[in-house]
Order: structure tokens, then C-alpha cells, then sequence
């Protein structure tokens, strides 16, 4: 498997409900496929799984069916907007944390394989600081913060990256502001999160862009559609495309952390020392 190209696999994570997260991991997804990447999009919200019900698409099988041997992980795979694959999220299954050895074998292998199909996985977690949430950051090699101007948005982004820091040292994060109504309420809204980091933990934030509140947003969902694929040309759209673009130029893993074996391998580990 040393041969295979490395894979960039971005967490898109916020620690708040209600941020955008799904949003930005659906369109950045679209826009980094449009920039020539083969893009594979892995719902991680295992409770309530949305990104097809966003993209009005249904699953007849899912990663419920992959972990109990029903089909393997290709069978399960969507084909979504601008040439994107998704995995869709089994919606109320158990944790990954709580699979057998097979089953953690069967998950690696089952990944393993898609690695050479793919340059980018896009992983969009649930909301919160659960178990499952920490698992899929930690498995990373990019964690993207998605924060909005509110306090509790702050606070909880703030609450994630002190968790990752302080228990599994994670040292790098990437931050997006959504729904903003200017560039400097974007930069403001990172500068508030810096400015509470920096007093009380070591860590290196990055900030990687804003999304403009924008109605075509809105529109996009009501109609089940991308706002990239439904508004190419709205507000939200280009600052998404800018965005991607900042995503794609982050430096490629070179070590054995690049490979997509390795991501999962650290997934399914969770808890158990990995």
C-alpha cells in the first residue's frame, strides 16, 4: 500500500449545532470536485444522518449495511453533485467506536480499497463534543472549524479545540466563519476566538475564510440542492469556491498518516488507546 497517493482527509467539524457544517462540507466538496479532485464526502453524523436528505438523494443502503457484511463500502456509495461520491451516515446506529475486531478489520479494509479512487475525504461530523465526534477529528490530518457570530458558537468551538488539545494533543486547526454580513465580521469573529486560545492553550489557528450570509443559501435547501449546483453564482457560492481553494493549496500528508487505511485505523480505534 506504500505506493498510493496520499489522501487529504479534512474534518469539518464546529462543536455547535446549527453552524452551517453540513452546508460548507457538501459545497466545498462540489467546488474542490470542480477543480479536478476526486472527492468523497463521508457523512460522520452516525445519529442523524442529513447529507442526502440536503442533496435530495436516497440511500437504500448504508454504513449500517457495510459494518454488519450486508455489502461492501462501494455499494453504498452515492453519486452526488458535480461528480462527488457520498457515503451516507446509518441514522441512529451504533457508535464506532462499539465494533467488534472483524468488524474494525472489515471498516479498514473496505476503506483501504476506495484509496486509490480518491484525492479528498471530506468528513462532515454531528454536532457537539461526543465520542464519535472526537473520533473522526482525531482520525484527520485537517480539522476545519466551522464558528458563526453568536457567543454559544465561540464558546462550543472554543470547548472542541481545548477537548482535542489538552486530551489528544492536537495542535493545528483550520477556522471558517459562515452566515457573516461582512469580511470583517468574519475576521472579528476569529480574532475572539484567537483571543481566548492564545491566553489558555497552545495551539495554532489558522483562519481560512468566510461565507457571507447569503438568501440563495436558504433557497438551495428548500429546494434540496447544493447551493453551488442550484446558485453558482451567488455570494455563498464564490466564497465557498474561495475557500476550496484555500483547502486544496494545504500541504499533502507525507508520512504514513496519509494513507486512507491509517484514518480509519485511528477511527475505529476510538477509545481503545489508538
Amino acid at each position: 500500500m506504500g505506493n498510493q497517493q496520499p489522501v487529504q482527509v479534512i474534518a469539518v467539524t464546529g462543536g455547535k449545532g446549527g453552524v452551517g457544517k453540513t452546508n460548507v462540507s457538501v459545497n466545498i466538496s462540489i467546488a474542490l470536485a470542480e477543480m479536478g479532485r476526486r472527492v468523497m464526502l463521508f457523512d460522520a453524523d452516525l445519529g442523524l444522518a442529513n447529507v442526502d436528505v440536503l442533496l435530495g438523494l436516497s440511500a437504500s443502503k448504508n454504513l449500517e449495511d457495510v459494518m454488519a457484511g450486508r455489502c461492501d463500502l462501494r455499494e453504498i456509495l452515492l453519486n452526488g453533485p458535480g461528480g462527488i461520491k457520498i457515503i451516507p451516515a446509518s441514522s441512529g446506529a451504533q457508535s464506532m467506536t462499539e465494533l467488534s475486531p472483524q468488524q474494525h478489520a472489515g471498516m479498514i479494509s473496505a476503506f483501504s480499497d476506495l484509496s486509490g479512487q480518491l484525492d479528498v475525504l471530506i468528513v462532515d461530523t454531528a454536532a457537539g463534543i461526543s465520542d464519535n465526534v472526537i473520533s473522526f477529528v482525531r482520525a484527520a490530518q485537517e480539522v476545519v472549524i466551522v464558528v458563526t457570530d453568536e457567543p454559544t458558537s465561540i464558546t462550543d468551538a472554543y470547548a472542541l479545540i481545548k477537548l482535542l488539545n489538552r486530551d489528544y494533543n492536537l495542535m493545528r486547526f483550520r477556522v471558517v466563519a459562515n452566515m457573516v454580513r461582512s469580511p470583517q465580521e468574519g475576521r472579528n469573529l476569529y480574532n475572539k476566538l484567537v483571543n481566548v486560545t492564545d491566553r489558555f492553550l497552545d495551539v495554532a489557528l489558522q483562519y481560512i475564510g468566510a461565507v457571507p450570509f447569503d438568501e440563495a443559501v436558504r433557497k438551495a435547501v428548500q429546494r434540496q440542492k447544493a447551493v453551488m449546483e442550484a446558485y453558482p453564482r451567488s455570494k455563498a457560492s464564490l466564497a465557498l469556491k474561495a475557500l476550496a481553494q484555500k483547502i486544496d493549496a494545504l500541504p499533502l500528508p507525507t508520512s504514513s498518516r496519509g494513507h486512507l487505511e491509517f484514518f480509519v485505523e485511528s477511527l475505529v480505534a476510538g477509545e481503545h488507546g489508538a
